[in-house]
């Protein structure tokens, strides 16, 4: 029986000067990564902090057939829409041999502007 080759997630942030700032993007990954073991999550960054998007598409191409890139910024700006098209275009040319695949920001996604939505209901009503 052989094994497929496990698929990778990349979590992209844009990072920070403070490493504190990390923190839910760290338990972010923490919770994908219980979710679902038999995928290797990582997170990347686009400045500031370590790994670098480069770095953790490397990391992955080593590993993985296929690598899905998810942003965790709420919406598209000039980083999602230009930066990131440009590094995963390049992560793309220098490992060939691995699919990366980029997905629309995180908050552009139903349940998270839901929840997101009631996070801020629930400040409202003092149950937060």
């Amino acid at each position: 029986m052989t094994n497929a080759a496990p698929t990778g997630l990349i979590l992209f942030a844009h990072g920070a000067r403070d490493p504190r700032w990390a923190a839910p993007f760290e338990a972010i990954a923490a919770r994908v990564a219980a979710a679902q073991p038999q995928a290797l999550v990582r997170l990347a960054f686009l400045e500031l902090m370590a790994p670098t998007l480069p770095e953790a598409g490397a990391e992955l191409a080593r590993q993985c057939a296929r690598v899905q890139v998810l942003p965790l910024f709420l919406g598209a700006g000039g980083h999602v829409r230009q930066d990131l098209p440009r590094l995963v275009e390049a992560l793309r040319t220098a490992h060939p041999g691995t699919q990366f695949e980029l997905h629309p920001p995180v908050g552009e996604h139903a349940a998270v502007l839901a929840a997101i939505a009631a996070a801020a209901a629930a400040m409202l009503g003092g149950t937060a």
